[in-house]
């Protein structure tokens, strides 16, 4: 059934006074919101209908509204207003990428702490799309005759490093002497790829070369097999608790084991989608049956995206958290894309 203008009007008020507020709405603020223009009693039988067709819920018998999922969803989809961000909120954003911040991991860790702290949400951000990771560069640094480090970047811009003991005492120039050697037979291959050529060099090296070369692999390859599994990083999840629908410590429960334990659980995208909102019964996730879920893409490169969610309420403020949320995403993708080159503004584009 299509809804009248007015029906909409109301749903609107409804939804955007709830959004403020947090508390039911009533016909005689609907009144006031309207100018007057449609008497009280004409709107408590438009708030009743609206009940019956499911666009909005009724806590308790003498109370006012609030929007149902589905109420949300077409305001959402057809009454939302869409922003932009002020030039503060730019600012704020441009001030906070324009760090070089180098390695993936960081970048992605960072994002998800940005985005919090700006729409007081918890956050999430992950990196995903690229299946087969491979090792870029290697790097070996003494630190005494029987440990080194190992230093390895992986193809896409993550580094890790670990101390590594050597059975033989091994000096710095048979460590830069292995180092040319990993990075000459050793870089572009998968852990099995790898494996297999440090077995065809069994019995060519001296012991003392071929044991840390051999730990070198072996990390190498735990490090290829950690990059190929999309790493989650979560962020503000005590923003959940300043919200009234989740002070109850025995509702939250759920959404933050989620947020904290479970996060390769929480939604992601399909790659041919910009952004997405999810609300409330949406949301596969039986712990986020009762909040929503906007969740914006960004181009790393490389086959590769991230992804950056925000988590709240289902009251939550869905314009102003899809503008912030939109603007950040295309931040990043132009920092990855064009050397740290941050977009304009809406009002900016030509």
């Amino acid at each position: 059934m299509e809804l009248t203008a007015r029906k909409k009007q109301i749903l609107k008020v409804v939804t955007e006074r709830y959004i403020d507020a947090a508390e039911p709405v009533g016909s005689k603020f609907i009144a006031q919101a309207m100018g007057g223009a449609v008497s009280s009693a004409t709107i408590r039988n438009e708030l009743a209908d609206l009940t019956e067709l499911g666009y909005l819920e009724q806590p308790h018998t003498s109370a006012g509204r609030v929007p149902s999922p589905k109420g949300y969803r077409l305001y959402v989809n057809e009454l939302m207003e869409r922003r932009s961000v002020s030039d503060q909120e730019a600012a704020q954003i441009n001030e906070a990428l324009g760090g070089k911040m180098r390695e993936l991991d960081s970048v992605i860790a960072q994002a998800g702490q940005m985005v919090s702290s700006l729409v007081s949400y918890p956050a999430y951000a992950a990196a995903v799309g690229k299946s087969s990771v491979t090792v870029r560069r290697y790097d070996l640094l003494p630190v005494d005759q029987e440990s080194f480090i190992a230093v390895v970047m992986t193809d896409d811009s993550r580094v890790r490093s670990q101390l590594l003991r050597s059975q033989l005492p091994v000096g710095a120039e048979q460590l830069s002497a292995l180092a040319n050697l990993l990075n000459t037979h050793f870089t572009g291959a998968g852990g099995a790829e790898m494996g297999e050529k440090l077995m065809g060099l069994t019995g060519q090296l001296p012991p003392e070369m071929f044991m840390p070369l051999s730990a070198a692999i072996e990390y190498a390859s735990a490090v290829i097999d950690q990059s190929g599994r999309n790493q989650v990083f979560a962020a503000g999840q005590t923003q959940l608790l300043r919200q009234p629908e989740f002070q109850d410590p025995i509702r939250a429960d759920g959404l933050m084991s989620l947020l904290t334990d479970q996060r390769a659980e929480l939604p992601v995208l399909d790659a041919d989608t910009p952004m997405q909102i999810l609300i409330g019964p949406e949301n596969v996730n039986e712990a986020l049956k009762d909040a929503s879920v906007v969740v914006a893409s960004y181009d790393i490169g490389d086959n590769m995206r991230g992804l950056i969610g925000v988590v709240g309420p289902t009251r939550m403020d869905y314009a102003a958290v899809a503008a912030r949320l939109s603007y950040f995403a295309e931040s990043l993708s132009k920092m990855f894309g064009k050397g740290n080159q941050l977009p304009p503004k809406e009002d900016d584009k030509s």
